[in-house]
């Protein structure tokens, strides 16, 4: 399974971003997805994942009520819509599948990863 990201880049504080996660060579509509995010001189954290179905989602807290997660099974696409950005929320943002299907929010869970895309937030 290739992993595919983008849609990153500057903005400012405020301001919103969608970035989009292109699935190819796989089964996409069974797994489960999840984004990811590594800031500069920190851990990798998670941001948001959903279920095959996109009917399920869970969010870290830091993100919950300013990032909505969605997919597209029809396009073998995910998205992170990222609203209300923070200079904190500057990352390099990766997407990842679980092919056993279980949602959760541990990066071992997830058995690909995309490349990720960098987003930078201005103050």
């Amino acid at each position: 399974v290739q992993l595919q990201a983008s849609g990153g880049g500057l903005v400012q504080a405020g301001g919103s971003l969608r970035l989009s996660c292109a699935a190819s060579g796989g089964t996409f509509s069974s797994y489960v997805m999840g984004w990811f995010r590594q800031a500069p001189g920190k851990e990798r954290e998670f941001v948001a994942t959903i279920s095959w179905s996109g009917k399920r989602t869970d969010y870290a807290d830091s993100v919950k009520g300013r990032f909505s997660i969605s997919r597209d099974n029809a396009k073998n696409t995910m998205y992170l819509q990222m609203n209300s950005l923070k200079p904190e929320d500057t990352a390099v943002y990766y997407c990842a599948a679980d092919a056993d299907a279980v949602m959760g929010r541990l990066g071992s869970f997830y058995d690909y990863w995309g490349q990720g895309t960098l987003v930078t937030v201005s103050s």
